[in-house]
Parts: C-alpha cells; structure tokens; sequence
C-alpha cells in the first residue's frame, strides 16, 4: 500500500528507537506472565503446608523484583516509541510545510486554508498514534497474547485453555471488521472537520464584513449546519463504538464465566490445583488487555490509515512552478525586461487573460501600466514574479528567458508589493524587515523614511516594536501600503513592483512618495500599476491595458497628444479632481 511505503520512509529513520521500544516491550511482556504464576506456588504451598515464611518471602522479594522490572521498562518503551512517533510527527510537519511553500498560487486557489490546517493539525495526530499508541498496543497485544495462552497450557491445563479463548477469538474477527468500518467513518468525518475549520477561518478573518452587512445571524445559521454535519459524522463513530464497547464486555464477561465455572470444577475434582486455578484466573484478566489492545489498535491503525492517505495526498502535488533542466544561475540581475508577444490563459478559462503583449523595458526605466479593473495588470505582475508559467521566449530578463532563471535568483532580485498589503502578526520592524536577513535599524528607518512612514510609527507607543493585528488589520489603509512600499524599500532590488500600491495614500504623500523613489531608484527599474494618472504621469513608459491587450505604449505627453483612451482617463480625472474642489 502506498500509505504504507510512505510511513515507512520516515518510521526507518528511527528504527533503532522502535527496535529498543519493542526489545524493552517484550521484556516487560515476559516478566508479566510470571506473576500469576508465583502467586499460583504461593497458594499452593500455602494450602499444602509445605510453604515457610521464609519461602513466602522470598516469593514476595522475586514479585516485587518483577515490579520494578515492569516500572523501568514501561517507562523506556514509552521513552522510545512515544518519542519516535512525535519525531515522525515534526518531521512530516516540517516536510509538509516545505513542499506547500512550493505550490504554486492556483493551487491555494483550489485548496480551502480550513482543509490543509485539519491535515496540519488532527491528521498528523491520528498518523501520530497509529505509529507509536497503535503500534505498541498491536505488539503488545500479540506477544502477551502468545505468552499468556503458552503458559496457561504448559502450566495450568490446555482444555480449560481452549475453552476459555474461544470468546477472545470472536473479539479478535469482530474487532477486524470492526476496523474496516471506522476507516470510512473516520476520513468522513476528517472532511467535516476540514470543512468546518475552513468555514470559521474564513469567518473570523472577514469579521468585518459580516458586521458591517450585519449578517451575523446568516453566517451563525450557516455555522450551525457545517457544525451539526460535523457532529452527526462524530456520532456515527461514537455509534459504532456504543455498540462495539459493550459487546466487548459481554464476551470478556462469558470467557471470565468459562474459567470461573469449568476451571472451579477442575479444582474441585482435583484435576488441577487452587493455585493454578487462581493462577489462571490472573491470566485469564491478563489476556483482556491483549484483547482491548488489538481492538484499539486497529482503530487507531485505520484513523491514521485514512489520514495517512490524506496527508499523502498533498506530498503527491506537483509544483507547477519549478526551475527547469534549462536553468542556470545568474550572478546579477540590472533590471531590463522584454515582452516578446506575450499571452497567457488562465486555468479553466477560455479566453486569454493577456493577449500579445510586445514592450521592451530598458533597465533603470520607469513603467507605469494603467487600465481598468480585470484588465490584466495584477496577472502580467504574477507572470513577471513566475507565479505562472508562461511560454518559452514570452519574457525576457537581461535578455535571458525568464524560464532559465532560478526562481530564487528571480523573485531575490525583484521587491514586489502586493494590492492586498499583507501584514504578517508581528513588529512593524520584523514586518518592514522581513525580506532582508538582518533588522539593521538604520536601513529600516532609511527606508520608512522614503515610504513615508516613519513619521507616524515613531507616533505609536511602541514605536518600530508595535505589534500589527492579523493582516496588518490594526492599521490604516494608507499605513499598511506604506509599511508594505518599506519592506520593498529595504530589499533595495533591481527590480521594484508597485501593484496600486498608493491607492489609500492621499495626493500630498503620494507625490513625495514618488519622489523619494525617484531619488533613491536611480539606474533601477520600477513597475507601478495604479489607476490614478497622478501616481504615473512622471513614468517613462505608460502602458495602457484594455481587455488585455496594450493598446496605448508612451509617455505622459505623447499619450494625451493621440486622445486615445489614456487622454479620456486623464480628463474624466481631471474633471473630477475639479467637482471635489467646487
């Protein structure tokens, strides 16, 4: 099975602590078996007289030995498989989290926050127990098993021995079956959880649109229905083991009645003696947890079966992204780009987003894209930034295919900043300094000092160690695209990406925005996306998208000399600039 050989890639690279786990486990298992066994000889020699205290005490010293055997080696089998199962959890958590970092943007398009977090978080604990709980309770249960049945026949009487495991037999088939139903019920179940995390995720971060829609009462019904699927999944597992549990019980019931009634009348007929007959009571207890263990065993094996395979499934996506056999390493990048009759088409759509785009950007240039919203400018960003692929020769870098470039190198020498200006939950300084290796202070402030932030962080009373809410949600509009224009500042690479990146800033900080860019981006090239023509009148390139093609290429005045679309931008602009100033 593939989730078997997928487990077994990480269960070797503990196999010494899984093999010291059963060694001590086997250990404790054989000592185990010899208590009822003394306390048979003690009875015996008790009731035949022929027993000392001096020979009851010594019995005593050698169960008391057993004991401590039995506490030393419960606490190393526990040492060893209980902390290889959690080194197997990280380590699957570690190799998890490093491939979704290489999944490509369509990816988390099709797969819910809620559902990959359920497999980060419950799965990756059934898969926990099915390789440490799981596996000891089936060793253990197999081993005690063999070693109880072997002595009750050797020492006590084989008859008796058969008859009384007859009832542990039909647990034993019972709890099997029993493990192919909770397999199916479990991984239903999983998906409900997924489904119902995904849900309140999503909930909690849009709080502010449920309130301000005042829609509480819709999503709290919605909530409610993903919830009661969830609980109804839930019962029919808690179902199943209502039934099964107390069966359980009957049948260990029956086996303890076999001993008590066919083993007291070998007694009484003295077939065999009181201390074997106590003695095989004791085991016929120590053979319960054998049974409870198999059964609980193969549930936890088919829990973690099923998010095994859950789990695997992730490891089983491909990066759509990846660099190529063609890739070779460049050791600098200055910043001249090339649109060779670009085009692209987004998955699932027929029509192409982009459409023969032709435009050579010299580096240190300035360009300015503009155009209506679902035009394409955030798409041709994503391409640049090799979110997506694109055709062989589509885009140039220094005149290089942008496909023969490491993504490394690329997305290194290219400062993006996003339309939705995310934060992340930190220090505005961790936040401004996040794509640098160190927070030197002095850069920080530098390039707060050119997005034009710094003046109000130092305002706050925890100045550049503010903690910003999830998302950045604790600041303004305008404060988050700024922090945000910072941290591109601080990467001070060849290539800078504004996507409507001053859109919440106001005119006056906007044009010293600018022109602080200006001064500081010399010999640089720099992407602004914007739908102001004050934000991109200055830029040395505008390139106006409609329907995804590039309909206008110039500069400010040669683009207002054509009257085309860029001129009715500027002038229904302008005559709106006026209305607000009447």
């Amino acid at each position: 099975m593939k989730e078997v050989q997928f487990i077994m890639q990480y269960i070797k690279r503990h196999k010494w602590q899984y093999v010291g786990g059963i060694i001590t486990l086997f250990v404790v298992d054989f000592a185990n078996i010899y208590i009822p066994k003394m306390t048979g000889v003690i009875t015996d020699g008790l009731t035949e007289g022929n027993f000392g205290w001096n020979d009851v005490l010594r019995y005593l010293i050698y169960i008391l030995l057993l004991g401590l055997t039995l506490a030393i080696g419960r606490f190393l089998w526990r040492f060893f498989l209980f902390g290889a199962a959690r080194s197997i959890e990280k380590e699957i958590r570690n190799d998890m989290f490093a491939h979704l970092e290489k999944m490509s943007v369509e990816y988390y398009n099709e797969h819910k926050t809620g559902d990959l977090m359920t497999r980060f978080t419950s799965d990756l604990n059934a898969v926990r127990m099915s390789i440490g709980p799981a596996v000891i309770s089936a060793f253990d249960a197999t081993i005690m098993t063999v070693m109880v049945i072997g002595q009750m026949m050797i020492y006590v009487d084989v008859k008796l021995t058969l008859l009384a495991i007859i009832p542990m037999l039909i647990i034993l088939f019972g709890q099997i079956y029993y493990g192919k139903i909770i397999h199916k019920r479990y991984k239903e179940r999983q998906e409900a959880v997924s489904n119902l995390t995904d849900f309140v995720q999503e909930s909690f971060s849009g709080v502010r649109v449920i309130k301000a829609f005042v829609r509480e009462r819709s999503e709290l019904r919605e909530f409610m229905r993903s919830n009661e699927v969830t609980m109804e999944k839930n019962l029919a597992i808690a179902r199943l083991q209502a039934i099964v549990m107390p069966l359980l019980d009957v049948i260990i019931g029956l086996s303890s009645l076999i001993t008590l009634v066919y083993g007291g009348w070998l007694a009484l007929n003295g077939e065999i003696t009181l201390g074997r007959f106590v003695a095989f009571h004791q085991y016929i207890g120590m053979l319960v947890w054998p049974m409870l263990a198999c059964g609980d065993s193969i549930n936890l094996f088919s829990q973690g079966g099923a998010s095994i395979q859950r789990i695997r499934e992730v490891f089983e996506e491909e990066p759509e992204i990846a660099d190529g056999e063609s890739c070779r390493d460049v050791t600098h990048i200055r910043g001249e780009l090339t649109f060779n009759h670009l085009t692209f088409i987004h998955r699932g759509q027929s029509e192409p987003t982009l459409k023969d785009i032709n435009l050579h950007i010299p580096a240190g240039t300035t360009l300015a894209i503009v155009g209506k919203t679902g035009n394409g400018k955030t798409t041709l960003v994503n391409l640049l930034l090799h979110l997506y692929n694109t055709k062989p020769g589509m885009i140039l870098v220094d005149g290089r295919d942008m496909n023969t470039i490491p993504l490394k190198t690329l997305r290194e020498n290219i400062a993006y900043v996003p339309q939705d200006n995310f934060l992340f939950s930190d220090t505005l300084k961790s936040n401004i300094a996040f794509g640098v290796d160190d927070e030197n202070m002095e850069e920080i402030t530098k390039a707060t000092r050119i997005a034009c932030i710094h003046d109000n962080i130092v305002t706050f009373p925890d100045g550049y160690e503010t903690i910003v809410g999830e998302r950045g949600v604790t600041l303004s509009g305008g404060q988050k695209q700024r922090s945000s224009i910072a941290r591109a500042i601080m990467k001070d690479a060849p290539i800078l990406i504004l996507d409507d990146a001053l859109s919440a800033v106001d005119t006056d900080t906007e044009e010293k925005l600018l022109h602080n860019l200006k001064e500081n981006r010399v010999g640089k090239t720099t992407i602004l996306i914007a739908h102001r023509i004050s934000t991109i009148q200055n830029a040395d390139i505008i390139m106006v998208l409609e329907d995804g093609e590039a309909k206008e290429i110039g500069n400010h005045e040669s683009l207002l000399s054509k009257g085309g679309i860029y001129a009715d931008m500027f002038e229904k602009q302008q005559l709106e600039a006026r209305k607000e100033m009447l």
